[in-house]
């Protein structure tokens, strides 16, 4: 369970007495809760004035909102397995950890969480959707981690509890978090996919700031195979380095050792990329980051990544080592490419 201490938090004064977020306000840190501003919209504040990215070490503000607009978006081309749609959801801004390659360092004018309350809009917007396009994929985590904060939130539930009134659609977690709790004590979902981002020990010590270390990644998504849920993993990004080959090596016989590897619903694999807005505060925010060593060029959609060459040989063999580890090909994409 992550315990974050948030600087203030600020609540929307119209959903001050919804029960989400009374249940929000009761489950954080008792310092936290001595730090509340009341507000009348968090765009009044959130973003208006640029906050550096890398205050979120020290000084991390909560904003407990309503989301307004469109609630469920289109996802972009190659988000997840060919010949189907994707959309994803906005439950939530922002992240408690600190990837160095994290894109939302270039995306918000501000690192500060906010957590969206109004869950029967977003649950009518899934359902009319999923209505309209039978068999789609709805992804949380786009914007945030899926499980990091769910203790705090109390998502899963609704997660559970609506799509199993929606049996044709599936819904992905995507997460590098181990808070599992509430999890273990839900009956599984065959259409619900705790998606877990995995990268070498190295990388996850070194570049995946803040995250749990990969054996505790490994451990939760043993444990939750173990009651039923379905698992995805994300091997992306892919960062080279100039033992890529051996450490990507480990990290598959290591999957294959500690998970059950077969039961896997999918995999997806891609390399490290950056829009230019990102990679420009990448370059600020982490001027030694190991990712520097890698050659990093604009590509065929703008975005900054390695020469197609280089990113076909890697993915190939991290692909080709799954295979060899007994992956069914079919199951393993390749993301964003």
């Amino acid at each position: 369970m992550e315990m974050i201490l948030f600087k203030k938090v600020f609540i929307e004064k119209n959903i001050v007495n919804v029960e989400t977020t009374k249940n929000i306000v009761s489950r954080l840190p008792k310092k936290s809760r001595e730090n509340i501003v009341y507000i009348d919209s968090y765009q009044d504040i959130f973003g208006k004035v640029k906050k550096p990215y890398l205050q979120k070490r020290d000084n991390l503000n909560l904003f407990i909102a309503e989301k307004k607009g469109v609630l469920v978006k289109e996802a972009p081309e190659a988000y997840g397995l060919s010949g189907e749609k994707h959309f994803y959801f906005i439950n939530s801004y922002n992240c408690i950890y600190e990837c160095e390659y994290c894109y939302l360092q270039g995306f918000f004018n501000s690192p500060d969480i906010v957590v969206f309350t109004n869950w029967d809009e977003i649950k009518k917007e899934i359902k009319s959707v999923a209505k309209k396009y039978p068999g789609s994929w709805f992804h949380a985590g786009e914007f945030s981690d899926s499980l990091a904060l769910s203790h705090l939130t109390g998502e899963l539930g609704h997660y559970f509890k609506l799509f199993k009134e929606l049996p044709e659609a599936k819904l992905e977690l995507r997460t590098k978090s181990i808070n599992i709790r509430e999890a273990l004590e839900i009956d599984p979902l065959n259409n619900v996919i705790f998606s877990f981002s995995v990268s070498t020990e190295d990388a996850c010590k070194n570049i995946d700031l803040k995250t749990p270390p990969l054996k505790h990644r490994l451990k939760a998504i043993k444990e939750l195979q173990d009651r039923g849920h379905q698992v995805g993993l994300h091997l992306d990004p892919i960062i080279w380095s100039p033992n890529w080959s051996e450490e990507h090596t480990h990290l598959v016989e290591k999957l294959s050792r500690e998970i059950s590897l077969d039961k896997v619903s999918y995999i997806s694999l891609g390399v490290v990329r950056f829009t230019e807005t990102v990679y420009h505060q990448f370059k600020k925010n982490y001027p030694a980051s190991s990712i520097h060593q890698g050659e990093l060029t604009k590509s065929f959609d703008q975005k900054i990544r390695y020469p197609r060459a280089l990113r076909n040989k890697m993915l190939s063999f991290v692909r080709e080592s799954l295979i060899f580890r007994e992956v069914k090909k079919e199951l393993i994409y390749d993301c964003m490419e």
